[in-house]
């Protein structure tokens, strides 16, 4: 049987004389050529490692890496976690923005007047120790004491027998650039500056949720927006040290840093890492790295995995999972408002070689999605959700059932509205096989409340697929592929019909959003002014003339529609 360290001593990128200390043949100089390190060291001795001895360790479910992330359930207290910040520059010690005990190196750049520092292995290494060592519990501190006594506690090469005591200590880790312009273990202990309270209320005031002294608008909205804010960074609401670890990458994008920042969490057992090399426009790049369960109904999937030795376990369907993501910028008129992250790319990386597969899809499986509302429905699924603040482990009830379905709906919904016709179709068949059969009228009756609950997210969902091809239409696109202006007209004014008709039973925002988004196609600088404003009649094509007929049977459409909009909001409001 494997040995953790085993794993990855195919890869040609690393010489592995010491299969525990693997050294790098590539130069270590940047940001990217760090985190290929870092995802090999830590994929084995924060991941691999834990899997092998723990007895039932708890992989993580694909869902589990959907956007957006749900709160977590159980801290596992036995699991390493961590955090750590590097900087592709040299550390400036009283500069820094936060606090660390720092960790000298032989070819620190102290002084740049007076050129490098003289690399003398005995003062520095001897000094590093007793820092390094007053954070460690005393039980560790003799076997520290011996696994370093010739060994340099600053060198990246060194980094694995480091990382094992640094995982006994509550605080972040520290890198940085020594003068030959080489990574180095520059701090430990160190505590990431946050700062939430600030940086939730500018968020909040950018993006228009929040006014200068509106009580009520922030009571209403705090919660959204802090999610919001969060997951654009890659987490959700969660503990002190990942939301301190977003919020830092926060600050540090801004302030135009080349840096990487990595958390591992006890209780998601996901590696976060968020980096910036400079070529980021808006927000650092952001992966994640999980041992994933692989859950699928597609038989080539799986036996593409094992005849190719990208399972860690067989039986249990264990794969090495990275996911990278792209962050939305947020935009009030989107059905999947929401949205703050999209998955960019999966790679399932190979246990012996490294080498990384982009081309199965198993974090977005559609077929499993649909196969668990199934076991919901019928009362057969057993894992937990989190129902608000209420933790389910089963559906053996119709109760369980339908927060079981709030639940789910709420995690899936921007899925839901995106995803195509026909997953859409399947998931519509399902629910209402349930929540319309007469044979279980009288408990629904008994749970009206809960019943109500689900419907109405259902129906929002339902309402937003429609408005979701409108923000489609609004780009010229329709079924995929690319349309021209009176296509977009023509299928904008068969939608805006049909709504008519049905606009009482619509949400508010749903319709308010409908209205922003024909008003923007209405306004078209292009299509004003080659087909509206400023051509006569005469001057026109055949196909110039339909699509002012059809931009005038738009125009109308849309003032019916703020018309019965208005009647409804009096109507309410007299009530």
């Amino acid at each position: 049987m494997k040995k953790w360290y085993d794993y990855f001593t195919e890869s040609q990128s690393y010489d592995w004389s010491d299969k525990m200390l693997p050294v790098p043949r590539f130069k270590i100089n940047n940001i990217f050529g760090l985190k290929k390190y870092l995802d090999l060291i830590h994929i084995k001795m924060c991941l691999i490692k834990p899997f092998l001895e723990t007895k039932k360790y708890p992989l993580v479910e694909a869902r589990e890496l959907l956007p957006s992330f749900e709160s977590d359930l159980f801290e596992y207290e036995d699991l390493p976690g961590f955090s750590l910040v590097a900087f592709a520059r040299p550390i400036e010690y009283f500069n820094e923005i936060f606090q660390f005990d720092i960790i000298h190196n032989c070819w620190e750049n102290i002084d740049g007047s007076e050129g490098d520092s003289c690399p003398l292995f005995n003062p520095t290494h001897l000094s590093n120790k007793a820092v390094f060592q007053s954070r460690l519990p005393k039980n560790l501190q003799e076997s520290f004491r011996e696994c370093f006594s010739k060994r340099d506690v600053s060198e990246l090469t060194n980094y694995p027998c480091t990382l094992e005591y640094i995982l006994e200590m509550d605080r972040g880790h520290v890198m940085g650039m020594n003068a030959r312009n080489d990574f180095y273990l520059a701090g430990i202990y160190a505590s990431f500056p946050s700062e939430l309270d600030p940086e939730l209320k500018r968020f909040g005031l950018k993006i228009k949720k929040f006014k200068p002294n509106d009580n009520l608008g922030y009571e209403l909205n705090r919660t959204f927006v802090y999610q919001f804010l969060m997951e654009l960074y890659g987490y959700p609401v969660v503990s002190e040290r990942r939301t301190s670890a977003a919020l830092f990458a926060r600050r540090l994008f801004k302030t135009g840093e080349h840096f990487l920042i990595r958390a591992l969490g006890q209780t998601d057992r996901t590696i976060t890492t968020l980096y910036s090399t400079g070529d980021q426009k808006f927000y650092p790049s952001l992966e994640k790295l999980a041992l994933v369960r692989v859950e699928t109904k597609k038989k080539d999937t799986i036996k593409f995995l094992k005849d190719n030795k990208y399972f860690i376990d067989e039986r249990k369907k264990a794969v090495i999972l990275r996911v990278k993501y792209k962050q939305h910028k947020y935009d009030p008129n989107n059905v999947r408002e929401e949205r703050a992250l999209s998955i960019e790319r999966q790679d399932v990386i190979h246990p012996m070689t490294g080498e990384a597969c982009s081309t199965l899809n198993i974090v977005n499986d559609t077929s499993y999605m649909t196969l668990k509302l199934n076991d919901i429905v019928k009362g057969e699924f057993s894992g937990r959700i989190k129902y608000k603040r209420e933790i389910i482990e089963n559906t053996d009830t119709h109760e369980k059932r339908l927060k079981f379905l709030f639940a789910w709906l709420s995690k899936h919904q921007r899925r839901i509205i995106g995803y195509s016709d026909e997953f859409y179709a399947d998931v519509n068949k399902v629910m209402e096989n349930y929540l319309l059969d007469a044979k279980h009228y009288d408990t629904f009756n008994d749970l009206y409340r809960l019943y109500q609950e689900v419907w109405n997210k259902y129906s929002y969902i339902k309402q937003a697929r429609k408005i979701r091809i409108l923000q489609e239409l609004l780009q010229k696109q329709y079924s995929g592929r690319k349309i021209n202006y009176l296509e977009m007209l023509d299928h904008t004014n068969k939608l805006l019909n049909e709504l008519k008709f049905e606009l009482v039973n619509y949400f508010d925002d749903i319709v308010a959003r409908t209205i922003n988004i024909v008003e923007k196609i209405s306004n078209d600088y292009y299509l004003i002014h080659n087909y509206i404003q400023y051509k006569e009649e005469k001057d026109l094509t055949e196909y110039g003339r339909d699509v002012r007929k059809s931009y005038g049977r738009m125009v109308s459409l849309l003032d019916e529609l703020k018309s019965i909009r208005k009647i409804k909001m009096d109507k309410n409001f007299t009530n």
